[in-house]
Protein backbone atom coordinates (compact mmCIF):
# COMPACT_ATOMS: atom_id res chain seq x y z
CA UNK A 1 0.00 0.00 0.00
CA UNK A 2 1.32 3.36 -0.80
CA UNK A 3 2.24 6.48 1.20
CA UNK A 4 -0.76 8.28 -0.48
CA UNK A 5 -3.11 5.52 -0.28
CA UNK A 6 -2.68 4.93 3.43
CA UNK A 7 -2.77 8.51 4.15
CA UNK A 8 -5.78 8.79 2.27
CA UNK A 9 -7.61 5.27 4.03
CA UNK A 10 -6.51 7.18 7.60
CA UNK A 11 -8.00 10.66 5.91
CA UNK A 12 -11.35 8.68 5.00
CA UNK A 13 -11.65 7.10 8.56
CA UNK A 14 -10.72 10.55 10.57
CA UNK A 15 -13.63 12.31 8.54
CA UNK A 16 -16.16 9.86 10.15
CA UNK A 17 -14.82 11.03 13.25
CA UNK A 18 -14.82 14.88 12.31
CA UNK A 19 -18.64 14.62 11.37
CA UNK A 20 -19.49 13.69 14.82
CA UNK A 21 -17.48 16.91 16.37
CA UNK A 22 -19.38 18.93 18.27
CA UNK A 23 -19.53 22.74 17.61
CA UNK A 24 -17.39 23.71 20.70
CA UNK A 25 -14.75 21.30 20.25
CA UNK A 26 -14.29 22.47 16.66
CA UNK A 27 -14.15 26.18 18.01
CA UNK A 28 -11.54 25.46 20.49
CA UNK A 29 -9.54 24.15 17.64
CA UNK A 30 -9.69 26.93 15.32
CA UNK A 31 -8.77 29.02 18.39
CA UNK A 32 -5.45 26.88 19.15
CA UNK A 33 -5.20 27.40 15.31
CA UNK A 34 -5.29 30.95 15.73
CA UNK A 35 -2.77 30.97 18.47
CA UNK A 36 -0.28 28.39 17.72
CA UNK A 37 -0.25 30.50 14.39
CA UNK A 38 0.71 33.81 16.31
CA UNK A 39 3.27 31.53 18.43
CA UNK A 40 4.96 30.24 15.50
CA UNK A 41 4.93 33.65 13.54
CA UNK A 42 8.97 33.66 13.54
CA UNK A 43 9.08 30.33 12.08
CA UNK A 44 6.61 30.97 9.06
CA UNK A 45 8.24 34.74 8.29
CA UNK A 46 11.50 32.81 7.87
CA UNK A 47 10.09 29.70 6.22
CA UNK A 48 8.06 32.81 3.76
CA UNK A 49 11.45 34.61 3.19
CA UNK A 50 13.07 31.44 1.82
CA UNK A 51 10.65 30.98 -0.84
CA UNK A 52 10.56 34.81 -1.61
CA UNK A 53 13.98 34.70 -1.83
CA UNK A 54 13.90 31.55 -4.23
CA UNK A 55 11.13 32.31 -6.19
CA UNK A 56 12.96 36.00 -6.97
CA UNK A 57 16.11 34.03 -8.22
CA UNK A 58 14.20 31.63 -9.95
CA UNK A 59 12.29 35.01 -11.83
CA UNK A 60 8.47 34.44 -10.51
CA UNK A 61 6.20 37.16 -11.91
CA UNK A 62 5.57 40.56 -9.77
CA UNK A 63 2.09 39.68 -9.42
CA UNK A 64 2.51 36.32 -7.88
CA UNK A 65 5.57 37.50 -5.97
CA UNK A 66 3.21 39.36 -4.15
CA UNK A 67 0.54 36.68 -3.37
CA UNK A 68 3.61 34.73 -2.21
CA UNK A 69 4.78 37.51 0.72
CA UNK A 70 2.80 35.80 4.02
CA UNK A 71 4.05 39.21 6.33
CA UNK A 72 2.55 39.91 9.48
CA UNK A 73 0.25 41.67 7.69
CA UNK A 74 -1.45 38.68 6.24
CA UNK A 75 -1.12 36.68 9.75
CA UNK A 76 -2.92 39.65 11.16
CA UNK A 77 -5.71 39.02 8.49
CA UNK A 78 -5.62 35.05 8.89
CA UNK A 79 -6.19 35.18 12.32
CA UNK A 80 -8.78 37.67 12.34
CA UNK A 81 -10.39 35.30 9.53
CA UNK A 82 -10.30 31.70 11.71
CA UNK A 83 -11.44 33.67 14.76
CA UNK A 84 -14.43 35.51 12.97
CA UNK A 85 -15.11 31.74 11.65
CA UNK A 86 -15.47 31.01 15.38
CA UNK A 87 -18.13 33.19 15.78
CA UNK A 88 -20.41 31.70 12.35
CA UNK A 89 -23.03 29.22 13.22
CA UNK A 90 -22.13 25.49 13.06
CA UNK A 91 -22.85 24.15 9.00
CA UNK A 92 -23.27 20.29 10.13
CA UNK A 93 -26.58 19.34 12.17
CA UNK A 94 -28.60 21.84 10.34
CA UNK A 95 -32.17 20.61 9.71
CA UNK A 96 -33.31 21.92 6.09
CA UNK A 97 -36.98 20.47 5.85
CA UNK A 98 -39.18 18.46 8.15
CA UNK A 99 -42.04 16.33 6.56
CA UNK A 100 -44.60 13.98 8.06
CA UNK A 101 -44.88 11.49 5.95
CA UNK A 102 -47.90 9.93 8.60
CA UNK A 103 -48.62 9.76 11.91
CA UNK A 104 -45.33 8.30 13.52
CA UNK A 105 -43.46 8.58 10.33
CA UNK A 106 -40.55 11.55 10.07
CA UNK A 107 -38.71 12.76 8.10
CA UNK A 108 -35.46 15.44 8.20
CA UNK A 109 -32.89 16.54 5.77
CA UNK A 110 -30.49 17.71 7.97
CA UNK A 111 -26.54 19.09 7.04
CA UNK A 112 -23.57 16.79 6.90
CA UNK A 113 -20.13 17.47 5.81
CA UNK A 114 -18.88 16.12 2.64
CA UNK A 115 -16.03 13.94 3.89
CA UNK A 116 -12.38 14.02 2.52
CA UNK A 117 -11.81 17.30 0.01
CA UNK A 118 -8.89 17.46 -1.90
CA UNK A 119 -8.04 21.31 -2.54
CA UNK A 120 -5.03 22.33 -5.15
CA UNK A 121 -4.64 26.27 -5.02
CA UNK A 122 -2.14 28.92 -6.08
CA UNK A 123 0.99 30.16 -4.52
CA UNK A 124 -0.62 31.96 -1.60
CA UNK A 125 0.48 30.63 1.86
CA UNK A 126 -2.77 32.64 3.33
CA UNK A 127 -5.27 29.95 1.18
CA UNK A 128 -4.31 26.98 2.91
CA UNK A 129 -4.87 28.51 6.26
CA UNK A 130 -8.62 29.82 4.83
CA UNK A 131 -8.84 26.42 3.43
CA UNK A 132 -8.10 23.91 6.09
CA UNK A 133 -10.12 26.20 8.91
CA UNK A 134 -12.96 26.67 6.63
CA UNK A 135 -12.85 22.17 5.97
CA UNK A 136 -12.30 22.04 10.12
CA UNK A 137 -15.43 24.15 10.82
CA UNK A 138 -17.51 22.27 8.64
CA UNK A 139 -16.33 18.73 9.86
CA UNK A 140 -14.31 17.75 6.89
CA UNK A 141 -10.85 16.06 6.09
CA UNK A 142 -8.67 17.47 3.65
CA UNK A 143 -5.50 17.64 1.46
CA UNK A 144 -3.92 20.68 0.81
CA UNK A 145 -1.74 21.38 -2.60
CA UNK A 146 -0.32 24.28 -2.52
CA UNK A 147 1.93 26.05 -5.25
CA UNK A 148 5.60 25.01 -5.47
CA UNK A 149 7.02 28.30 -5.11
CA UNK A 150 5.30 28.55 -1.11
CA UNK A 151 6.41 24.89 -0.37
CA UNK A 152 8.65 26.13 2.62
CA UNK A 153 5.61 28.44 4.13
CA UNK A 154 3.33 25.63 3.57
CA UNK A 155 5.03 23.06 5.49
CA UNK A 156 5.42 25.39 8.38
CA UNK A 157 1.46 26.35 8.35
CA UNK A 158 0.85 22.56 7.63
CA UNK A 159 2.58 21.32 10.80
CA UNK A 160 1.16 23.97 13.31
CA UNK A 161 -2.49 23.95 12.21
CA UNK A 162 -1.86 19.96 12.38
CA UNK A 163 -0.06 19.97 15.79
CA UNK A 164 -2.55 22.48 17.28
CA UNK A 165 -5.58 21.06 16.26
CA UNK A 166 -5.05 17.95 17.13
CA UNK A 167 -3.88 18.85 20.64
CA UNK A 168 -7.60 20.72 21.15
CA UNK A 169 -9.12 17.14 20.06
CA UNK A 170 -9.00 17.02 16.32
CA UNK A 171 -8.55 13.53 15.20
CA UNK A 172 -5.28 12.74 13.78
CA UNK A 173 -5.19 11.83 9.91
CA UNK A 174 -7.66 14.89 9.19
CA UNK A 175 -5.10 17.32 7.43
CA UNK A 176 -2.61 16.13 4.93
CA UNK A 177 0.15 18.24 2.75
CA UNK A 178 0.85 17.40 -0.63
CA UNK A 179 3.96 18.72 -2.13
CA UNK A 180 4.42 17.32 -5.77
CA UNK A 181 2.57 16.58 -8.63
CA UNK A 182 2.49 12.82 -8.86
CA UNK A 183 0.65 13.69 -5.13
CA UNK A 184 -1.51 15.14 -7.11
CA UNK A 185 -1.94 12.82 -10.25
CA UNK A 186 -2.51 10.14 -6.87
CA UNK A 187 -5.29 11.78 -5.55
CA UNK A 188 -7.12 12.14 -8.30
CA UNK A 189 -7.05 8.10 -8.84
CA UNK A 190 -8.66 7.75 -5.34
CA UNK A 191 -12.01 7.93 -5.77
CA UNK A 192 -12.48 5.66 -2.86
CA UNK A 193 -11.29 8.42 -0.38
CA UNK A 194 -11.72 11.44 -1.09
CA UNK A 195 -15.06 13.07 -2.08
CA UNK A 196 -14.88 16.43 -4.11
CA UNK A 197 -11.68 17.91 -6.01
CA UNK A 198 -11.82 21.92 -5.37
CA UNK A 199 -8.45 22.99 -7.97
CA UNK A 200 -7.85 26.83 -8.03
CA UNK A 201 -5.92 27.73 -11.20
CA UNK A 202 -6.22 28.89 -14.82
CA UNK A 203 -9.02 26.98 -16.80
CA UNK A 204 -6.44 24.76 -18.55
CA UNK A 205 -5.40 23.77 -15.50
CA UNK A 206 -8.77 23.27 -13.86
CA UNK A 207 -10.01 21.12 -17.29
CA UNK A 208 -7.07 19.20 -17.12
CA UNK A 209 -8.16 18.17 -13.45
CA UNK A 210 -11.71 17.22 -14.21
CA UNK A 211 -10.47 15.12 -17.68
CA UNK A 212 -7.88 13.01 -15.36
CA UNK A 213 -10.51 11.87 -12.49
CA UNK A 214 -13.69 10.60 -12.04
CA UNK A 215 -13.98 12.41 -8.64
CA UNK A 216 -16.21 15.59 -8.46
CA UNK A 217 -14.96 18.51 -8.95
CA UNK A 218 -15.59 21.85 -7.78
CA UNK A 219 -14.46 25.33 -9.09
CA UNK A 220 -13.37 27.96 -11.26
CA UNK A 221 -11.01 28.82 -13.89
CA UNK A 222 -9.92 32.01 -14.74
CA UNK A 223 -11.61 35.25 -13.15
CA UNK A 224 -12.23 37.27 -16.49
CA UNK A 225 -14.29 39.89 -14.15
CA UNK A 226 -16.07 43.28 -15.82
CA UNK A 227 -17.53 46.60 -14.45
CA UNK A 228 -20.34 48.16 -17.05
CA UNK A 229 -20.75 51.21 -16.84
CA UNK A 230 -24.24 52.56 -17.89
CA UNK A 231 -26.18 55.21 -19.50
CA UNK A 232 -27.09 56.38 -16.17
CA UNK A 233 -24.03 55.77 -14.05
CA UNK A 234 -23.00 58.59 -11.81
CA UNK A 235 -19.58 59.76 -13.09
CA UNK A 236 -17.86 60.28 -9.49
CA UNK A 237 -19.40 56.71 -8.67
CA UNK A 238 -18.58 55.01 -11.28
CA UNK A 239 -14.50 56.21 -11.76
CA UNK A 240 -14.32 55.48 -8.11
CA UNK A 241 -15.57 51.69 -7.66
CA UNK A 242 -13.87 50.96 -11.56
CA UNK A 243 -10.27 51.96 -9.99
CA UNK A 244 -11.30 50.26 -7.52
CA UNK A 245 -12.09 47.04 -8.99
CA UNK A 246 -9.29 47.02 -11.05
CA UNK A 247 -6.24 48.62 -8.58
CA UNK A 248 -7.21 47.77 -4.78
CA UNK A 249 -5.28 44.30 -5.56
CA UNK A 250 -4.55 43.56 -9.20
CA UNK A 251 -3.50 39.87 -8.63
CA UNK A 252 -6.36 38.34 -7.76
CA UNK A 253 -9.48 36.64 -9.28
CA UNK A 254 -12.17 38.97 -8.35
CA UNK A 255 -10.35 42.08 -10.01
CA UNK A 256 -11.80 43.32 -12.48
CA UNK A 257 -10.09 42.89 -16.57
CA UNK A 258 -12.75 44.45 -18.40
CA UNK A 259 -14.62 47.75 -18.19
CA UNK A 260 -17.66 48.26 -20.75
CA UNK A 261 -18.75 52.02 -21.00
CA UNK A 262 -21.54 53.11 -22.66
CA UNK A 263 -21.42 54.69 -25.86
CA UNK A 264 -23.24 58.22 -24.71
CA UNK A 265 -20.64 58.76 -22.11
CA UNK A 266 -17.21 58.61 -24.69
CA UNK A 267 -16.51 62.03 -24.13
CA UNK A 268 -17.66 62.76 -20.64
CA UNK A 269 -16.49 59.98 -18.11
CA UNK A 270 -14.12 57.77 -20.61
CA UNK A 271 -11.52 60.44 -20.56
CA UNK A 272 -12.09 60.85 -17.05
CA UNK A 273 -11.84 57.65 -16.11
CA UNK A 274 -8.68 56.71 -18.57
CA UNK A 275 -7.02 59.19 -16.59
CA UNK A 276 -7.64 58.36 -13.27
CA UNK A 277 -6.68 54.59 -14.04
CA UNK A 278 -3.17 55.49 -15.68
CA UNK A 279 -2.91 57.87 -12.84
CA UNK A 280 -2.64 54.29 -10.92
CA UNK A 281 -0.07 53.24 -13.31
CA UNK A 282 -2.62 50.97 -15.38
CA UNK A 283 -2.22 50.15 -18.51
CA UNK A 284 -5.45 50.83 -20.77
CA UNK A 285 -6.25 48.26 -23.71
CA UNK A 286 -8.48 50.46 -26.07
CA UNK A 287 -10.80 47.95 -28.05
CA UNK A 288 -8.85 48.56 -31.14
CA UNK A 289 -6.34 47.10 -29.69
CA UNK A 290 -7.92 43.66 -28.27
CA UNK A 291 -7.58 40.51 -29.99
CA UNK A 292 -8.46 38.45 -27.20
CA UNK A 293 -11.52 39.87 -24.42
CA UNK A 294 -11.75 36.89 -22.65
CA UNK A 295 -8.05 37.54 -20.74
CA UNK A 296 -7.25 37.49 -17.54
CA UNK A 297 -4.56 40.14 -16.61
CA UNK A 298 -3.88 39.81 -13.07
CA UNK A 299 -1.76 42.70 -13.63
CA UNK A 300 -1.99 46.84 -13.94
CA UNK A 301 -3.70 46.13 -17.20
CA UNK A 302 -6.99 46.67 -18.03
CA UNK A 303 -9.51 46.47 -21.60
CA UNK A 304 -11.80 49.28 -22.58
CA UNK A 305 -14.92 48.77 -25.00
CA UNK A 306 -17.88 51.12 -26.12
CA UNK A 307 -21.05 49.25 -26.00
CA UNK A 308 -23.96 51.07 -27.33
CA UNK A 309 -26.65 49.47 -25.22
CA UNK A 310 -27.11 47.58 -21.68
CA UNK A 311 -28.02 44.47 -24.08
CA UNK A 312 -24.54 44.65 -25.60
CA UNK A 313 -22.88 44.67 -22.87
CA UNK A 314 -24.96 41.63 -21.37
CA UNK A 315 -24.07 39.39 -24.36
CA UNK A 316 -20.30 40.69 -24.24
CA UNK A 317 -20.15 39.41 -20.34
CA UNK A 318 -21.92 36.18 -21.04
CA UNK A 319 -20.01 35.72 -24.47
CA UNK A 320 -16.60 36.58 -23.05
CA UNK A 321 -16.96 36.48 -19.08
CA UNK A 322 -16.14 33.76 -16.72
CA UNK A 323 -19.25 33.69 -15.13
CA UNK A 324 -17.48 34.41 -12.14
CA UNK A 325 -18.46 38.35 -10.82
CA UNK A 326 -19.77 41.05 -12.87
CA UNK A 327 -21.18 44.51 -11.82
CA UNK A 328 -22.76 47.16 -13.38
CA UNK A 329 -22.76 50.95 -12.29
CA UNK A 330 -26.20 53.12 -12.38
CA UNK A 331 -28.80 55.41 -11.25
CA UNK A 332 -31.25 53.38 -13.51
CA UNK A 333 -32.78 50.97 -10.88
CA UNK A 334 -34.83 49.34 -13.72
CA UNK A 335 -31.15 48.56 -15.63
CA UNK A 336 -29.82 47.28 -12.96
CA UNK A 337 -32.28 44.59 -11.99
CA UNK A 338 -32.40 44.08 -15.22
CA UNK A 339 -28.33 43.29 -15.54
CA UNK A 340 -28.52 41.61 -12.51
CA UNK A 341 -30.87 38.76 -13.57
CA UNK A 342 -29.65 38.28 -16.90
CA UNK A 343 -25.66 38.23 -16.48
CA UNK A 344 -24.72 34.46 -16.25
CA UNK A 345 -22.51 35.02 -13.27
CA UNK A 346 -21.99 33.37 -9.78
CA UNK A 347 -21.98 37.21 -8.28
CA UNK A 348 -23.22 39.87 -9.91
CA UNK A 349 -23.07 43.63 -8.24
CA UNK A 350 -24.49 46.67 -7.89
CA UNK A 351 -22.80 50.22 -7.60
CA UNK A 352 -19.76 48.81 -5.63
CA UNK A 353 -16.50 47.23 -6.89
CA UNK A 354 -15.96 43.33 -7.67
CA UNK A 355 -13.54 43.11 -5.38
CA UNK A 356 -16.15 42.42 -2.50
CA UNK A 357 -17.12 39.04 -4.29
CA UNK A 358 -15.31 37.20 -1.48
CA UNK A 359 -16.01 35.15 1.36
CA UNK A 360 -14.73 36.71 4.07
CA UNK A 361 -16.37 39.74 2.12
CA UNK A 362 -19.65 38.09 2.29
CA UNK A 363 -19.22 37.13 6.21
CA UNK A 364 -18.68 33.54 5.20
CA UNK A 365 -15.43 33.82 7.71
CA UNK A 366 -13.23 32.49 4.31
CA UNK A 367 -13.20 30.89 1.23
CA UNK A 368 -12.44 27.47 0.00
CA UNK A 369 -12.92 29.17 -3.58
CA UNK A 370 -14.61 30.04 -5.65
CA UNK A 371 -17.22 28.28 -7.62
CA UNK A 372 -18.53 28.65 -11.61
CA UNK A 373 -20.56 26.08 -11.66
CA UNK A 374 -24.16 25.84 -10.92
CA UNK A 375 -24.84 22.25 -8.84
CA UNK A 376 -23.95 22.13 -5.22
CA UNK A 377 -22.76 25.37 -4.57
CA UNK A 378 -22.12 28.69 -6.58
CA UNK A 379 -19.81 31.92 -5.88
CA UNK A 380 -17.59 32.49 -3.18
CA UNK A 381 -17.73 29.03 -0.98
CA UNK A 382 -17.79 29.31 2.38
CA UNK A 383 -18.90 27.08 5.12
CA UNK A 384 -21.96 26.32 3.69
CA UNK A 385 -20.81 25.43 -0.17
CA UNK A 386 -18.38 22.69 2.00
CA UNK A 387 -21.67 20.72 3.72
CA UNK A 388 -24.07 18.48 2.09
CA UNK A 389 -27.36 16.64 3.47
CA UNK A 390 -28.61 12.98 4.14
CA UNK A 391 -32.32 11.98 4.73
CA UNK A 392 -33.46 10.91 7.93
CA UNK A 393 -36.71 8.92 8.00
CA UNK A 394 -37.83 8.08 12.01
CA UNK A 395 -40.56 5.12 12.18
CA UNK A 396 -42.79 2.87 14.25
CA UNK A 397 -42.07 -0.34 12.58
CA UNK A 398 -43.62 0.76 9.50
CA UNK A 399 -43.56 -1.01 5.89
CA UNK A 400 -44.28 -0.26 2.68
CA UNK A 401 -46.88 -2.62 1.83
CA UNK A 402 -49.20 -1.25 3.65
CA UNK A 403 -49.05 1.74 1.60
CA UNK A 404 -48.77 -0.31 -1.41
CA UNK A 405 -52.32 -2.33 -0.34
CA UNK A 406 -54.20 1.11 0.28
CA UNK A 407 -54.52 0.43 3.98
CA UNK A 408 -52.62 3.93 4.46
CA UNK A 409 -52.12 6.48 2.85
CA UNK A 410 -49.42 8.93 2.78
CA UNK A 411 -50.03 12.69 4.57
CA UNK A 412 -46.97 14.27 3.60
CA UNK A 413 -47.78 17.69 5.95
CA UNK A 414 -44.48 19.59 5.66
CA UNK A 415 -43.55 21.13 8.76
CA UNK A 416 -42.04 24.55 9.80
CA UNK A 417 -38.36 24.83 10.17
Amino acid sequence: MSDLYSKAVASKQASFKMALLNSDTKNKALEAVASALLADSKKIFEANEADLTRSEREGLEGPLMKRLRFDEHKLTDVVDGIRSLIGLEDPVGKIKLHTTLDDGLELYRVTSPIGVIGVIFESRPDALVQIATLCLKSGNSVFLKGGREAIETNRVLFETIRDASVEAGVPEGWINLLESRDEVTGMLGLSDCIDLIIPRGSNAFVQYIMKNTTIPVMGHADGVCHTYIDKDADEATAVKVAVDAKTQYVSVCNATETILVDRSLKDTLLPRLIKALEEKNVVVHTEDEVTDWHHEYLDYEVSIKLTDSIDEAIDHINKYGSGHTDAIITTNKENAEYFMNKVDSGSVLLNCSTRFADGFRYGFGAEVGISTSKLHARGPVGLEGLVSYKYKLYGNGDIVADYASGNKKFKHIRRDI
